[in-house]
């Protein structure tokens, strides 16, 4: 590593554990951050082990309290039965979820944001914060489009377009994503007066067919199903495309459930592309989706909410090749951009597709004026494109390349790791920053693939077992953390199987802390009861 990267990484370090010095204008605000927060924040991973049932006697009465307390006394409430049974997502141990460190400088933008109390839905609640979202929607739209400056020059501040919209997070982007494709297929036409004045019903009778359906594969979000819920759809019209091993969506599986829509006269509404799916942290073959939306004239949309900023890296970018392409992209900033829950965005290639779904008030959202509120599902905002800015003016592309780079990078140590561990399987291996394996000795695997499917069967639901076992000891112990899942594998015939699931994005986890990972995991399966599902293992065997 030359010196200036070198340099770099350290400054990167910084942000994630230095604040500002008390007496500047930053960190006298952070300043005010309880010691016994940071005090919780330092020594622990999950709260001291409470059942959540003990932890529901603190907030079990339904009365409003009748007399007025001390903000002492709350306080003291807060920092006892609140702070105290939380989850320190920000360790570096913490590695099973989607939520990472937080810059130290998102804290006291964050207590500005919320002192000003901008509401985003009208200009005249939010002033500066709007042209700001503006800003922001527009250096995400060239992240993923690189239209050249004229184009933002036209549309950045356009009163009657958007570039995008804000929202709480992904599964409202995506929700707005699809709504849009809706109101664009289903729009006004003649006689018809379009979807949002007449309805489904009226709209597939314009249509002459009988339903309308979404395309994506099985390792889609779960917002996808509340979409075609609250669109009208219908959840039974989410058709799910098997994948291949790779857990990518299978193009020929696809094209096989298109003919089946066409010959129950379903038009494919829109197909949605998964640039980093939340199991496996895969991305589906964008360009090849691509191709086939347009083929067969349907909406392409891509959930990027994970994977999106892999755009910064200049190594890694290509994994993500033909999302320009599509109609619509979500991201949401609450994960790799590292900024704090609540932010979610989808950015629209066309400025003028947002005007499918544009909505007036007399009172608040009139024609011709800049409010955002009038491009979005959601009313009220806080101006959280303050914290996106921060992020990207401060942190900048070269600072979230350096991120997206070294979370890449430690997937794949961990991997490494995971790979020459004789007692772990490595199940999928990162693409991205992702990973999923389980616990398997090796004398177990290597006797594995001489049995046959049914003692398969028998003993992954005991490794089930275990697997299940050590991540519930191990979340409760409170060092290290990691999630699970449940995957379907070709090579177990199929079958689904229970694993351990590793996000590596918190840029303070190190080699060291991944080991201690696997260490902690095979303490626990020594355990008495973890080791009796061994022994029945032995017996199957035997």
């Amino acid at each position: 590593m030359t010196e200036t990267a070198l340099a770099n990484l350290q400054n990167l370090y910084r942000i994630f554990t230095v604040p500002e010095a008390p007496d500047s204008t930053l960190g006298s605000v952070d300043h005010a951050i309880s010691e016994n927060v940071a005090d919780f924040l330092q020594k622990h991973i999950v709260a001291l082990e409470r059942s959540l049932e003990d932890i529901e006697k603190d907030f079990s009465t339904s009365k409003i309290p009748e007399e007025p307390s001390f903000v002492s006394a709350y306080t003291e409430f807060v920092k006892q039965k609140l702070v105290a049974q939380s989850v320190h997502t920000a360790a570096p141990g913490f590695v099973g979820h989607m939520t990472s460190a937080l810059p130290y400088f998102m804290l006291p933008l964050s207590r500005i944001m919320t002192a000003l109390n901008q509401n985003l839905v009208k200009v005249e609640t939010s002033k500066a914060f709007t042209p700001m979202e503006r800003q922001v929607l527009a250096m995400l739209h060239h992240l993923i489009y690189r239209q050249d400056d004229s184009f933002y020059e036209q549309w950045i501040h356009d009163s009657q377009h958007a570039l995008g919209a804000f929202c709480s997070g992904g599964t409202i982007a995506n929700a707005t994503a699809l709504w849009v494709a809706r109101n664009q297929l289903c729009r006004p036409e003649g006689s018809f007066a379009g979807i949002a004045q007449e309805g489904l019903f009226k709209s597939l009778q314009h249509l002459n067919c009988n339903g309308l359906a979404i395309l994506a594969s099985q390792r889609a979000h779960y917002s996808l199903g509340k979409a075609v819920d609250l669109l009208g759809i219908g959840r039974d019209n989410l058709v799910l495309v098997d994948t291949d091993d790779d857990n990518r969506i299978d193009v020929d599986a696809l094209r096989e459930e298109y003919s089946k829509l066409c010959e129950k006269n379903i038009r494919p509404l829109a197909l949605v592309g998964i640039a980093g799916t939340t199991e496996t942290g895969h991305v589906d073959p964008l360009d090849e989706l691509a191709d086939f939306a347009a083929e067969v004239g349907c909406y392409f949309h891509v959930d990027a909410a994970w994977g999106g900023p892999t755009l910064f890296s200049r190594t890694h970018r290509h994994l993500l090749n033909g999302i320009n392409r599509a109609d619509s992209v979500t991201i949401d900033a609450h994960k790799q951009l590292y900024v704090p829950m609540g932010a979610g965005m989808v950015l629209f290639k066309d400025p003028h597709s947002l005007s499918a779904i544009e909505h007036h008030a007399n009172y608040i959202l009139r024609h011709g004026s800049k409010d955002l509120g009038s491009h979005t599902l959601e009313g009220s905002r806080p101006g959280k494109a303050m914290l996106v800015h921060a992020g990207l003016s401060i942190i900048g592309r070269k600072g979230y390349e350096l991120l997206i780079d070294l979370g890449i990078e430690k997937a794949l140590s961990f991997a490494d790791l995971i790979n020459t561990h004789p007692n772990f399987e490595l199940i999928t291996a990162p693409e991205l920053n992702i990973l999923t394996y389980r616990y398997n000795p090796a004398w177990l695997q290597e006797k594995m693939a001489r049995l046959d499917k049914e003692q398969l069967q028998q003993i992954n639901l005991l490794l089930d077992f275990i697997t299940q076992e050590v991540q519930k000891r191990q979340r409760e112990a409170g060092k290290t953390f990691v999630s699970r899942t449940r995957l379907r594998l070709a090579r177990y015939h199929g079958e689904q199987i229970s694993v351990f699931r590793s996000v590596l994005a918190n840029p303070l986890t190190t080699t060291e802390i991944l080991t201690a990972v696997l260490e902690e995991q095979c303490a626990i399966v020594k355990q008495t009861q973890v080791q009796s599902f061994i022994e029945k293992i032995k017996q199957i065997i035997v």
